[in-house]
């Protein structure tokens, strides 16, 4: 059985890392770190969301990661889905703030419905595919676009998305090359998938 219970970044300075995500999102538990200088270049084929109760909160985490360091890719705003908006960490990740709520209902909370990692891949039928064979149960599915898969008790959600669109999302160029720079812990034995996404044991990704 495989679900994404731990997600692992590879940064440059782990420290600095997590005074980030303690500072910018309050994330203590959800990730690891893991150092490395792996050569990556342009967009890493995956970004991580918050979603978010209202748009106060989008705004909220939004200020905290700028003071935090990060820099902003698409600055939030209204769209036909709700409010949302990405900015960069400073180890390279695209993180997506966003609620499907378009106005406020009391002041920020800074309450974290569900942390989302989503794949960007050349294939989704065939991703989907693959990761229906190692037990992962679909929870939404858009046709070759999108997959989202059932979260259970598992604190990150995973879900695919076509590469390109997903950059386009995300608001960058869809190029890039070298490590991914992300593991994915909670696989019954390692594995990689289709589009080169390392997956490791719970154990291993713990030892982090």
């Amino acid at each position: 059985m495989t679900n994404s219970e731990i997600i692992t970044l590879e940064v440059a300075d782990t420290a600095a890392a997590e005074r980030f995500y303690a500072d910018a999102f309050g994330l203590t538990t959800q990730l690891r770190f893991r150092a490395s200088d792996a050569p990556s270049t342009g967009f890493r084929g995956f970004t991580l969301s918050l979603t978010v109760p209202q748009p106060a909160d989008v705004d909220s985490l939004i200020g905290t990661a700028l003071e935090a360091g990060a820099t902003t890719i698409k600055p939030a705003t209204k769209s036909m889905w709700g409010y949302g908006g990405t900015v960069r960490a400073p180890d390279g990740t695209i993180w997506k703030l966003a609620t499907s709520a378009k106005k406020n209902t009391g002041p920020a909370t800074r309450k974290i419905d569900a942390v989302v990692l989503l794949l960007g891949v050349a294939d989704v039928a065939a991703s989907k595919k693959f990761y229906v064979e190692r037990g992962l149960a679909v929870g939404k599915s858009f046709g070759k676009m999108y997959v989202e898969f059932e979260a259970g008790s598992s604190p990150v959600k995973l879900a695919l998305y076509r590469r390109k669109a997903l950059a386009k999302d995300a608001g960058v160029a869809p190029e890039g090359s070298g490590s991914h720079r992300i593991a994915v812990g909670g696989a019954a034995e390692p594995f990689t998938d289709p589009d080169g996404f390392a997956w490791e044991t719970t154990a291993a990704a713990s030892r982090s």
